[in-house]
């Protein structure tokens, strides 16, 4: 090479693969309502995502009943995913935490309705877990996640 040629050009480096979720419902289980029984995933980044209550930007809870606190705790999850890079589609796991199962169970559908509009209808594999009580005394429920991310 002399003094004024010019480098060669050099390849682009190799891109990673996609992630990819791989929803899975066995046949011989139940039909999934709200969630994916099995999720595969394939990617570059897991994300973990801290549990998440319905926290406002001050640190208070807002919300009076659990669908209203529901989603702000689900826009608080997003919130942190999309910080770290991430959509609702790269969800693989959310676990749900509640202080009222029972009331969980009588708003389903409606708490179905806020997910929709905030995350889609490709769900994760989901948990729902009852506790005595959460962090801050007036949450209702939490949820934590696991995502990967391309």
């Amino acid at each position: 090479m002399t003094p004024d040629a010019e480098p060669a050009p050099q390849p682009d480096p190799p891109r990673p693969p996609a992630a990819a979720l791989d929803r899975i419902n066995p046949p011989e289980l139940a039909p999934p309502v709200g969630f994916t029984h099995a999720v595969s995933a394939t990617g570059t980044r897991l994300v973990l995502l801290a549990g998440q209550t319905a926290l406002d930007g001050a640190g208070r809870i807002v919300g009076d009943d659990l669908p209203a606190q529901f989603e702000r705790a689900l826009h608080n999850l997003l919130t942190a995913l999309a910080a770290a890079g991430g959509g609702p589609e790269h969800l693989a796991r959310v676990t749900v935490y509640t202080t009222d199962v029972a009331g969980y169970r009588r708003n389903a559908a409606e708490l179905g309705r806020v997910w929709q509009r905030a995350a889609g209808r490709r769900y994760p594999a989901m948990a729902l877990v009852g506790v005595v009580r959460l962090w801050d005394d007036t949450a209702l429920v939490e949820l934590d996640g696991i995502a990967v991310l391309p």
